[in-house]
């Protein structure tokens, strides 16, 4: 699934968020209520989000591959940090938390009768053990929280208490809301949990997987589910779809209630459809052309900064996305959720706008020169890449037709290798690859994605799976940066760290931003109620969106 997005669309002041997340007193026992309902759950709610490959019928919540099928509708957070809101915190499984010691301990309390799937109690010591899980297979440590964390351990019957090697309020969203808790009594028994497929798995959440096939996962309603009432709509459609046509069709014609994929003229297309049909598209992170630093040429920084002054990145923003998605900037920085963090004479410095010229300029200075079919070349050496891209994405498709033709006018030949989802995420991870399109996730501020995108800890060998950073960037003073930026709580301060991140992104070029992605999300208000919309952001809308994904089921009602 390659529409991965779990960030915030409304800027986040890191007073804000450290004022929520830091120490004081323990955070309120706050959850979805409902009225339960005599007849249980009811109703059937269908889900067309374009995955670009069939599924796997894997639930392995730490598989960067596959999470989304499990994490938020199986597997559960500690705590839901809703970036729409302010980082707002809703204790999950976690009745409440608090920072102690200048903020390197964080303690979480364990809520009370929650139970697994196989009706044994989540304890104290499955968190304990899914968060030490990580640290003793780091291939499942999506977000590097043990490049931070001292130790994770036990503390009377129901306590957790997490020390880290220094502050680290920022690390909370990764901690509390993007680490899955497993089942201790299941997954110490698993050799390789790495490679575990979980086809069966057994969580906390909302929902069991009922039937997998390549074509379509159902999910039925966990009827012993720990919030009373909860969830009301009795069983989940998940299709696969290999492109966004059928994924769209399915859409239109109200086989499908949510949806999260672009859709070319969607007002005719869909909206016009039903008065019932409705879209709503917040602006994220940024879709990006990662480029590989371990292969040469493109570890040459001139090549780097050629190809993004030779991207029209408001061309592929007006025609590629129709609109609907803005072009992005090479500082990273998404506007205008996040502008107040643009270091605007930085970015008026380098100057990243449209030039062709000056990328020609840049490469005749580096050496380069034209041979056959006007590509440049240097030491035998010519500027001749792939670049892959999930096919089944057809706006991207169209982005990349943009680009190609964009770069070839300035001497660099790309070649665009559209691929089933499934094997672009295996290449992606890899870093089998010379050029990739696709975007990071982001999270409560422009840190986040920077950190994704920059932060070595987060990267890997080529041949071995990265969970961020797909493009091997590798810098000690970087990384220096980010640890730096989790050890204050100092708003001037983290504005200056991210400015020195920024310049990193205009220096180096480790990846060229040239989309603002948007969370796509359509939904039909026909046979369900309670979707979230801009006046009640109570979560991340899209379907891929993890944990928010479980916090929109659990307010959805369907309608008699």
């Amino acid at each position: 699934m390659k529409r991965r997005w779990l960030p915030a669309t409304v800027a986040v002041p890191v007073a804000v968020l450290a004022a929520g997340l830091t120490a004081g007193a323990p955070a309120s026992a706050a959850r979805v209520h409902a009225t339960p309902h005599a007849s249980g759950p009811t109703g059937t709610l269908t889900i067309s989000n374009e995955s670009g490959s069939l599924w796997t019928c894997d639930f392995n919540p730490f598989n960067p591959a596959v999470f989304q099928e499990a994490a938020g509708f199986v597997y559960e957070p500690l705590v839901f940090v809703n970036t729409l809101q302010n980082a707002k915190t809703t204790p999950w499984l976690a009745s409440s938390y608090a920072w102690s010691n200048a903020n390197k301990v964080l303690t979480f309390t364990m809520r009370k009768g929650v139970k697994w799937t196989d009706g044994k109690p989540l304890t104290a010591a499955d968190v304990v053990f899914s968060f030490n899980l990580l640290k003793k297979f780091p291939a499942l440590d999506l977000n590097a929280v043990w490049s931070v964390l001292d130790s994770v351990v036990q503390k009377g019957s129901d306590q957790v208490v997490l020390t880290f090697k220094t502050a680290a309020v920022p690390y909370f969203y990764y901690v509390a809301d993007q680490v899955s808790i497993v089942p201790e009594s299941i997954w110490s028994k698993i050799k390789n949990p790495v490679t575990y497929p979980d086809t069966s798995p057994v969580g906390s959440g909302p929902y069991t997987v009922k039937s997998c096939s390549g074509q379509n996962i159902t999910y039925a309603a966990n009827t012993h589910y720990w919030q009373p009432g909860l969830p009301k709509v009795a069983t989940l459609e998940y299709p696969a779809f290999t492109s966004n046509q059928p994924a769209n069709t399915y859409l239109a014609t109200g086989q499908a209630q949510w949806g999260g994929q672009f859709i070319p003229g969607i007002k005719a297309f869909y909206l016009d459809k039903s008065t019932s049909n409705h879209d709503w598209f917040p602006p994220v992170a940024n879709v990006s052309l990662f480029i590989n630093q371990k292969v040469a040429p493109l570890n040459d920084v001139a090549v780097r900064q050629a190809m993004a002054y030779a991207i029209n990145r408001s061309r592929v923003a007006s025609i590629g996305e129709y609109g609907y998605e803005p072009a992005a900037n090479q500082a990273g920085i998404v506007t205008p959720t996040f502008s107040s963090w643009l270091d605007k004479p930085a970015a008026a410095k380098y100057g990243y706008g449209y030039d062709p010229a000056k990328s020609i300029a840049i490469l005749e200075k580096d050496g380069y020169k034209k041979g056959a079919g006007g590509v440049f070349a240097k030491n035998g050496k010519s500027l001749s890449f792939t670049i892959i891209n999930v096919g089944g994405n057809s706006d991207w498709v169209a982005d990349l037709q943009i680009v190609q033709q964009e770069l070839a006018a300035v001497g660099i030949k790309v070649t665009v290798d559209n691929l089933a989802g499934t094997d672009f995420d295996n290449d992606l991870y890899r870093g089998s690859f010379q050029l990739a399109f696709d975007n990071e996730t982001g999270g409560p501020g422009p840190y986040y994605e920077l950190r994704q995108l920059l932060y070595g800890p987060n990267t890997a060998p080529i041949g071995q799976l990265a969970s961020t950073n797909y493009e091997r960037y590798s810098s000690p003073a970087t990384d220096s940066l980010i640890n730096a930026y989790a050890a204050t709580t100092s708003t001037a301060t983290q504005h200056q760290i991210v400015n020195k991140l920024e310049g990193v992104m205009l220096a180096d070029v480790p990846v060229i931003p040239i989309t603002e992605s948007v969370d796509w999300f359509q939904y039909s208000t026909s046979a369900f109620s309670g979707w979230p919309t801009p006046s009640n952001p109570y979560a991340q809308p899209a379907p891929y969106n993890t944990p928010d994904n479980e916090v929109l089921l659990l307010h959805l009602t369907p309608k008699k």
